[in-house]
């Protein structure tokens, strides 16, 4: 393992059994074939759970339409980034040449996907009570208040909502294609509602992006043409 990783180690408290699951997690697909992208699925999961448990804890009287949206805004892009940050992630990420030279380092989603992998392989390395230690850890400094609320909903939390008052299930996302360089890649991703046997597609240059961007449409589709 590279001397540079363990300072990001010591600040996660946590000396990895597997090497391996590191590295990739910090390997983006433009200087490998082994990347990060499906720890970045898997800790996204592990993220918005271990959220789920300090939320529940620390907001016990809040409605579930409230935590949703105030773990939209601990969990989203700009938040992850600070803490990318604070991890020095920037500095350790494996990048081909091409996205180093388009400032890969400094981009906001690759950092906040990055984190997110990491968060997964901590997860495959020593289980779901170690993440949910190191995710607690990382929002340690985070003030949680009810008024986190108030703030816009996304269209992945709308949409969440949308069908959770109407007691249909969760969305799916998927990928539908990923095209250009490695560098400057855009994703299309999209959304489907089983039980409504609707699919609509959103694209962005991250699959975070792509995911709103789809969600947002299926909320179109929906509002436009609403269930019988």
């Amino acid at each position: 393992m590279s001397a540079l990783w363990h300072p990001l180690q010591h600040k996660l408290g946590h000396s990895f059994a597997q090497p391996k699951l590191l590295e990739r997690a910090l390997t983006h697909r433009s200087y490998s074939a082994d990347h990060y992208e499906r720890l970045e699925f898997l800790g996204d999961s592990v993220l918005n759970l271990a959220v789920s448990g300090l939320l529940y804890e620390q907001l016990g009287q809040a409605p579930e339409g409230d935590l949703s949206r105030i773990r939209a805004n601990l969990v989203k892009q700009d938040t992850l980034v600070v803490l990318a940050g604070q991890l020095g992630l920037s500095a350790v990420m494996r990048l081909g040449d091409g996205e180093l030279k388009t400032g890969g380092r400094q981009r906001p989603s690759i950092l906040a996907d990055v984190l997110e992998a990491v968060i997964g392989a901590i997860y495959l390395d020593a289980g779901y009570d170690k993440a949910e230690q190191v995710v607690r850890q990382l929002f340690k400094d985070v003030k949680v208040t009810p008024s986190m609320s108030a703030v816009g909903k996304d269209p992945k939390t709308e949409l969440q909502e949308w069908l959770q008052g109407r007691k249909l299930g969760l969305p799916v996302y998927q990928v539908a294609q990923i095209t250009g360089a490695a560098h400057q890649q855009q994703f299309c991703m999209s959304c489907e509602v089983a039980a409504l046997t609707r699919i609509a597609q959103g694209v962005g240059p991250s699959r975070r992006a792509a995911e709103q961007a789809a969600a947002a449409a299926m909320l179109q589709q929906l509002k436009s043409n609403p269930i019988k």
